[in-house]
């Protein structure tokens, strides 16, 4: 499954980070050579006087996809954002913004490329005190030469889609922290740029505020389809809202994947020790634990077969799908045996359990109370009721007490 995700992501890149090495002072190139023969930050900085602010940092991010780069204050993930739009030149490697490589652009293109292609939003709310809402929400646009009416019904459109509609003539000054940051990201969805860049936008704010400003950023993501890099330092920020998420220190990436790939498989002692406090049973979906339905019979099978299957093999029951492979119900060897008692044919007609399947997207918070009132595998179903798999109850007590192959002695 994750080589298939890899392989979707490298025909439709948003972002590509390539290689990216950025130092602050003393000799940069000296400091490179340092870090690739394996010295540590501390070492280059005592030996040029440079500061190691990002070591060989590569990724890619898929056209739609939130991806999230997260560490603790120093890592380097604030400058790799401002390396990105050029706030801050790289000192190698390559930055591409669909077709366009950042680092070569003219200041005239990049000026282009910021108005059209990227957008910002800060930690802070930027806005304008002497504007309203909707001249702050229009302020990109009116740069861009954008018209009156047009830059007015974006701005409205991308108010009402952070949930702001009706507040376009209140100033700046009347209203709360977390609505000015709904500004904040108004003005950048207004700008209708394809990459949207996000610099810890939500940690100034209150718990719930914040909690309730990454709902609003993941539902109106799904209605604008952005590319998001999101900077944050919070681990469960960064899995509430990322499809992949990136974990850096002393600059350089040292795990990527899914939230859940990387809180379950954490590559080294230090990932291990980050991400320990996020709770796993909130991340761990069914999809990642199921196997193979093996126990699948059709409706119009003969209710007499499936019997003499059950008993031969030992089993209680059989999961029965339709012709389009759509999960109808659950049948039970006994149920099946009085059915054709009762001059029952096909085993679609036999009394079925119903209620025990659950999607793909279920987190184990929510299968365990199923596998509790289980007597066998619990049935997995896609968003079409296509019957995709089992979890059996076996697997499900098993990540109940998860043991993690980890490098102790990995940094």
């Amino acid at each position: 499954m994750q080589e298939t995700r890899d392989e979707e992501r490298g025909s439709d890149v948003a972002v590509s980070v390539r290689g990216v090495w950025k130092l602050f002072g003393g000799d940069t190139d000296e400091g490179i050579e340092m870090a690739k023969g394996g010295a540590t930050k501390d070492e280059i900085q005592e030996a040029t006087g440079a500061v190691l602010a990002l070591s060989d940092v590569s990724f890619e991010a898929a056209q739609g996809e939130i991806f999230v780069v997260m560490g603790l204050s120093g890592c380097g993930k604030s400058t790799l954002i401002r390396c990105i739009n050029r706030l801050i030149e790289a000192d190698r490697g390559e930055i591409w913004i669909g077709d366009d490589e950042v680092r070569g652009m003219s200041d005239e293109d990049l000026l282009q490329m910021r108005r059209t292609k990227l957008a910002m939003v800060f930690q802070h709310f930027g806005l304008m005190p002497h504007r309203n809402v909707i001249d702050n929400v229009s302020w990109g646009l009116e740069l861009a030469g954008v018209d009156r009416r047009e830059r007015r019904d974006r701005a409205v459109e991308s108010l009402e889609a952070v949930g702001l509609g009706g507040w376009e003539r209140n100033m700046p000054d009347e209203l709360s922290g977390g609505m000015k940051q709904r500004v904040g990201l108004a003005r950048a969805f207004a700008m209708d740029a394809p990459v949207m860049l996000m610099d810890e936008p939500f940690s100034a704010l209150d718990p719930v505020i914040r909690r309730d400003l990454q709902e609003e950023l993941v539902r109106t993501q799904a209605l604008m389809h952005k590319t998001i890099i999101f900077i944050t330092h919070d681990l469960s920020e960064a899995a509430n809202i990322g499809d992949r998420i990136a974990i850096m220190r002393d600059g350089a990436i040292i795990q990527s994947g899914t939230p859940t790939d990387v809180v379950l498989h954490p590559r080294n002692a230090f990932v291990k020790d980050f991400t320990k406090d996020v709770r796993q049973y909130s991340l761990m979906t069914a999809a990642s634990v199921m196997g193979e339905a093996v126990h699948v019979v059709s409706q119009d099978i003969a209710a007499s077969d499936v019997l003499e299957k059950l008993i031969e093999d030992d089993l209680g029951y059989a999961m029965v799908v339709d012709d389009e492979k759509r999960y109808i119900g659950t049948a039970r060897l006994q149920r099946i045996n009085s059915a054709i008692r009762r001059g029952v044919e096909s085993i679609g007609d036999v009394p079925l359990t119903v209620d025990e399947a659950v999607s793909s997207d279920t987190v184990l918070d929510e299968l365990v109370p199923f596998g509790l009132r289980a007597d066998h595998s619990v049935p997995v179903l896609d968003d079409n009721g296509v019957l995709i798999g089992e979890v059996e109850l076996e697997m499900l007590a098993e990540v109940m007490d998860p043991s993690t192959d980890t490098d102790e002695n990995g940094s």
